[in-house]
């Protein structure tokens, strides 16, 4: 592996000479300031000719489309079109006879990723071409070989394996709780994808630097006794498929050619994030050949907890001298104001990555400033971000291109409540997937059913082209051409149906004459790899899970020391990923960013917390070394990067000050958000009414069902609990229980109370 590096950058536009044209003129592939980089039609047509499938790349993407000799390292920045850069490399291959769609193998992380690559590369001609993910690949090979290669059936795969470690742990004579359990979980995941086997764990886990939940050897005896348990069980998890799969091809050269010969060109997305286990594996893919294409961005590694390391990325060119380096910068997904915002936190970073990091240049007309949001407490945090994204939505912007991201789940249910409240529809990021849905279900079976028998079916009688046929069929599943009234089941119901209705118009304008039978395949496909369409409703996320996501407004919330970087983040290599975290999150932002920090977390505490140090001078108000700036609290700053002094701060309504909740039985101060909605610790006594919080539960039933609302939307769990403890005599009372509000107080207060004094709230009379 000799030779020289060659090294393709992104250079500053400069004027050229009069008359002179440049090499690519940017018309070509910039459109209306937002190339189809990030923003592309679901459907495209197919290109007619190899040379097709270049149009419309920037000249850092072409390079990357026609680099197919050798290996080469594309160092993507955020919403740079690494993806597209890629899939266009592959099909413009195939198409121009130099590759192999059958020996062409490229590897992504996420099912929805490898959905989404194999789709774009169908749409580009490319087709044939294995899209997977690193254990997708590694199963498929582990089924085929194992009966040469070890004999008999592959053991059983299980799902989730927190359930053996459970049991391992009672083997153990060890007591875990729910979340020593997954801790523990997670510490056994790390451990494999290390390669470090149980005696091997507590110095690996000291030389790593990680914080143990337990006793580090306590943790190996564990991790000991689960591996244990598998083979009595015959079972297997999911990185025994990675590290069998290794073992295999280490042990049987004849397998590992086998394979060689299959797959002669690889592609790897999210290369930062690899692991050593599948490096290992990537290197037995690879023997002696050099047909290796990585992308990837060292500034976007946050999942180095589960063993991943951008140390591949970045010995690329150590490993592979000869190697061709393209460095994508272009941004088309984000305004200059939030790509700025972006750099400037990478421009703080420290550490190799920091070292290696990529200085974004943004392709969009300019944008709205980032706002900073100062509340005081958590939950005035939530109302004020769920206030602010009904005005959005009644503005016109869909509430599909709205997302709220935060740190931890735990900080899902205070916005979930809020965004409930405002009446604005949501969906959480990891809840129930798409295809997975009843409704989604059904409509699907309609569809093939129509699709079979459309010609005896009169639903069909007076609908011409595709999209009217779906409409048709989904009208009898509760498709509508207007969106119901209000949120909840009903319209989470619709907005499925809707989405499948977009996907058909969005179908039929790439496929002219597709059929109904065509859909079906489409779904059918999308549906195995999890591709699902766009649903209508506001995206509820942590940082993690929305990575690879996009959107127009983000509401990044919680953005406070202690919780950004989290608490437990210590060493600079764990503040260092935390800013890439943070990073990450604005990075989904096309045009409005709005950053917001509270106080305190609940109302009456102590105000003692400040904003991240990630935005120390990068914020109005803040300069590098400098304390807080003193401001009105609740108040909002409108960004300005050049001159920050002239920031004006815009005055919020003034909330009134509220005492510390405190134990009802002990006394003491509470902070979590269940405990003050009960009004006591979780584990002082309850003098609960349990006949009558299960008739509030019946009321509660009745009224979800006809608001089609979800049944947290009227009271959650915690607040039907606090009522039935209290058992308030007069709407003063009531109100005073966390959860109710004066909203709610206004809709439902006197069937609340007459519920509790014993009477039926429909007729007043008493109840026996």
């Amino acid at each position: 592996m000799t030779g020289p590096v060659t090294l393709v950058a992104f250079v500053r536009p400069q004027a050229l000479p009069c008359g002179q044209p440049a090499h690519l003129s940017r018309a070509t592939w910039q459109h209306g300031g937002v190339t189809a980089a990030t923003h592309s039609t679901l459907f495209p047509r197919v290109p007619d000719s190899a040379d097709a499938v270049l149009e419309g790349l920037d000249p850092e993407q072409r390079a990357v489309a026609t680099a197919l000799h050798g290996p080469v390292c594309v160092l993507a920045g955020a919403g740079t079109g690494k993806t597209r850069a890629i899939t266009h490399r592959i099909a413009y291959g195939v198409r121009a006879g130099i590759l192999q769609p059958s020996s062409v193998l490229a590897v992504t992380f996420t099912n929805r990723a490898a959905g989404e690559m194999r789709g774009r590369l169908r749409q580009l001609g490319a087709v044939g071409v294995q899209a997977r993910t690193f254990h997708s690949a590694a199963l498929r090979q582990l089924q085929y070989f194992w009966p040469k290669a070890v004999g008999g059936s592959l053991p059983r795969l299980v799902d989730r394996k927190i359930q053996l470690v459970a049991d391992a742990a009672a083997a153990c004579r060890i007591r875990l709780d729910r979340g020593e359990l997954r801790d523990v979980t997670a510490e056994i995941e790390w451990s494999k994808v290390t390669q470090t086997v149980p005696a091997d764990y507590t110095a690996a886990a000291a030389k790593s630097g990680r914080e143990a939940p337990r006793d580090p050897a306590e943790i190996a005896q564990l991790y000991a006794a689960y591996e244990d348990l598998k083979r009595e069980r015959s079972v297997i998890d999911f990185e025994d498929v990675l590290l069998l799969t290794v073992a295999v091809l280490q042990d049987r050269h004849d397998i590992a050619e086998q394979v060689r010969a299959q797959y002669q060109h690889f592609v790897v997305d999210e290369y930062q994030d690899v692991s050593p286990l599948q490096q290992r594996l990537l290197e037995l893919w690879l023997g002696d050949r050099e047909n290796l294409c990585v992308v990837g961005d060292a500034s976007q590694t946050i999942y180095s907890f589960t063993g991943a390391t951008p140390d591949h990325l970045l010995d690329f060119r150590v490993r592979h001298p000869g190697a061709t380096v393209v460095k994508l910068v272009r941004d088309y997904r984000s305004t200059p104001q939030v790509v700025r915002l972006a750099n400037g936190l990478l421009a703080q970073a420290k550490g190799r990555a920091a070292d290696h990091r990529l200085e974004l240049v943004s392709q969009r007309p300019a944008g709205p400033e980032p706002v900073f949001t100062e509340y005081t407490d958590e939950p005035a945090e939530a109302e004020g971000a769920a206030r602010r994204i009904r005005e959005l939505i009644a503005s016109g912007v869909p509430a599909s291109e709205i997302a709220v991201l935060f740190r931890t789940n735990s900080q899902s249910e205070t916005y979930e409540q809020a965004l409930a409240d405002a009446g604005v529809p949501y969906q959480l990021r990891g809840a129930e997937r798409f295809f997975d849905r009843p409704e989604v279900r059904n409509a699907i079976n309609a569809l093939r059913a129509a699709a079979r028998f459309g010609g005896n079916d009169s639903l069909l009688d007076d609908a011409p082209d595709l999209p009217s046929q779906v409409r048709a069929v989904l009208s009898g599943k509760g498709w509508t051409p207007q969106p119901p009234a209000g949120s909840g089941a009903v319209r989470e119901s619709w907005e499925s149906l809707a989405a499948l209705v977009h996907l058909a118009q969005d179908f039929v304008a790439a496929r002219a004459g597709a059929t109904l039978a065509d859909l079906v395949v489409e779904l059918d496909e999308r549906a195995g790899a999890q591709h699902a369409p766009t649903v209508q409703g506001v995206t509820l996320a942590s940082l993690h899970a929305a990575k690879g996501l996009e959107w127009d407004v983000v509401f990044l919330v919680g953005v406070a020391e202690g919780m950004m970087p989290i608490t437990y983040a210590k060493t600079d290599e764990q503040i260092e990923e935390e800013r890439r975290l943070l990073y990450v999150g604005v990075t989904r932002a096309r045009e409005h960013l709005h950053l917001s920090w509270a106080l305190s977390r609940s109302p009456g505490g102590r105000p003692n917390r400040r904003p991240s140090r990630f935005l120390t001078g990068l914020r109005p108000g803040s300069q590098a070394g400098a304390g807080r700036a003193a401001r009105p609290a609740g108040g909002v700053e409108r960004g300005s990067w050049t001159a920050v002094a002239t920031a004006v701060p815009e005055q919020a309504p003034r909330r009134r000050q509220r005492t510390p909740a405190r134990c009802r039985v002990c006394g003491r101060t509470l902070t979590d958000g269940g405990e003050m909605k009960l009004m006591r610790c979780e584990d002082c006594p309850s003098d609960m009414d349990e006949g009558l919080y299960e008739r509030l539960r019946d009321w509660r039933g009745e009224q979800a069902r006809r608001s089609g609302q979800p049944a947290f939307c009227v009271f959650t769990d915690k607040t039907l609990i606090a009522i039935a403890e209290a058992v308030p005599d007069d709407e003063h009372e009531l109100a005073r229980i966390p959860g109710v509000g004066m909203r709610k107080l206004r809709r439902y207060g006197s069937d609340v109370l007459a519920l509790c004094a014993g009477r039926d709230p429909a007729d007043g009379q008493d109840q026996d």
